[in-house]
């Protein structure tokens, strides 16, 4: 009776072991993902990616696309809204550049220590791609991450200031407009030609050591122009029109963020080794 009681308790015991092993497997944190804290990122992708959106949009909206798209390609990548007048309003970047970069690092460190990661790497979009650009240079966490792919930074300033037309093509022009009428866009007045971010920026070199360095831009792009203003035309960093790649994209300023041909692009940069072949696609035109 007591042998018997003894293997019975041996037993559950056994079982109560196996079902905590299979516990375990089941809740181990995901090696990929969208916005998604409990990601761990994998020996293959160990840098997480910080997505930055543009001017008059938000990281939920502005990565609703290319979000998913790099965490189907094994990153842990996140999206916050930065720049925000008011913080109830889906409206971000429109603060002045400084503010809205140091709000910046703050996240990136945010990431960091949520993830484990030493460093990150930046995808940044319009204004997003420039501070991605400002923020190792200007603020000096260049110590931080390891690549920046920026799409259509104003890198040199911009002739152009309605950089909020990513919150239109977002539907959020409402929202725009009553933070425009009643807090204004420091930021819209810093990123033109002459600007006193872009000044900054441009004072000296751009790239810093140890970070690598892809600009994107569109020959269609209306907004950011002269296109070739986007680019760093210092050692080590490259360059490219999408259509140096894909001579028929028709992709505009807002629709870079949105288009699988510049997806895959912004995936070969981040990782050049396992960069797969492009096939080209028509972004929106916006």
């Amino acid at each position: 009776m007591r042998s018997a009681l003894r293997r019975t308790v041996l037993a559950v015991l056994a079982l109560t072991l196996f079902s905590s092993g299979l516990t375990g497997v089941a809740a181990a944190a995901p090696t990929s993902g969208f916005n998604d804290w409990s990601c761990k990122p994998s020996s293959s992708h160990p840098n997480p990616l910080v997505l930055l959106h543009g001017l008059g949009g938000n990281g939920p909206g502005n990565y609703s696309y290319l979000g998913p798209y790099l965490a189907s390609r094994g990153y842990c990548a996140f999206a916050e809204t930065y720049g925000q007048a008011v913080a109830s309003i889906p409206v971000g970047g429109t603060i002045s550049i400084t503010q809205s970069s140091a709000q910046i690092e703050a996240y990136v460190d945010r990431v960091r220590q949520a993830t484990g990661a030493a460093k990150v790497d930046v995808v940044g979009h319009s204004e997003g791609a420039f501070q991605a650009i400002y923020g190792p240079k200007i603020r000096g966490w260049k110590h931080k991450v390891g690549k920046v792919v920026a799409m259509a930074p104003p890198t040199h300033g911009t002739t152009f200031a309605g950089l909020v037309s990513v919150g239109d093509y977002l539907g959020l022009r409402p929202q725009v407009n009553y933070i425009l009428n009643n807090f204004g866009c420091p930021a819209c007045s810093e990123l033109i030609v002459g600007g006193s971010a872009v000044e900054q920026l441009t004072n000296g070199p751009i790239a810093q050591p140890g970070v690598s360095y892809t600009v994107i831009a569109s020959r269609a792009d209306a907004l950011v122009v002269p296109h070739e203003t986007s680019f760093i035309r210092e050692p080590g960093v490259r360059n490219l029109f999408v259509q140096d790649i894909c001579p028929l994209d028709p992709v505009g300023h807002v629709g870079l963020a949105f288009d699988p041909t510049v997806g895959q692009l912004v995936a070969n940069a981040l990782d050049p080794a396992a960069a797969r072949p492009v096939l080209c696609g028509f972004g929106p035109i916006v």
